[in-house]
């Protein structure tokens, strides 16, 4: 169940980002978390309590996953900023912002995947988990939208 790199767009939100999305508390800290589709983010590398990654990105090596988000990142940031009026800019402001933002992001993300694997992120996809059941008591997902063919 791969999935190739060159359909993979790499764009790693950050630890902020989970919080306030997800309404993280400091309670959570000591939840097993599993952060599914969770790419590049960095909250996997800053998180302080026990968590658990899954993405089909993490088939691929670091420099694989650096040389993708390079040869991405200015498609997106261009389509922002083609597209900036139809977006909401309050704590990100511009499509500038936001691209410094991501790429923050996925720079710790790149350093700590470098760094420290063992475990932490597993390459998978949903909606099939390569973990036992109730091994988690969180379960995060920011990038994820299930469609259903029509007949």
């Amino acid at each position: 169940m791969s999935l190739p790199l060159a359909e993979i767009v790499p764009w790693g939100r950050n630890r902020d980002e989970y919080e306030r999305m997800f309404a993280l508390t400091s309670a959570d800290q000591h939840k097993h978390i599993l952060d599914a589709g969770g790419g590049p983010a960095s909250f996997n590398a800053t998180w302080p309590g026990p968590i658990i990654s899954l993405d089909p990105v993490y088939a691929y090596s670091a420099d694989q996953i650096q040389k993708r988000i390079e040869s991405t990142f200015e498609l997106i940031i261009g389509s922002l900023k083609t597209n900036a009026t139809g977006y909401l800019w309050e704590k990100i402001t511009s499509p500038d912002d936001l691209g410094g933002l991501r790429m923050a992001a996925m720079q710790v993300f790149l350093e700590d995947y470098r760094a420290e694997r063992a475990g932490r992120y597993v390459a998978g996809m949903l909606p099939y988990l390569p973990f036992a059941p109730d091994s988690f008591d969180l379960a995060l997902c920011s990038h994820l939208l299930f469609t259903e063919e029509s007949p």
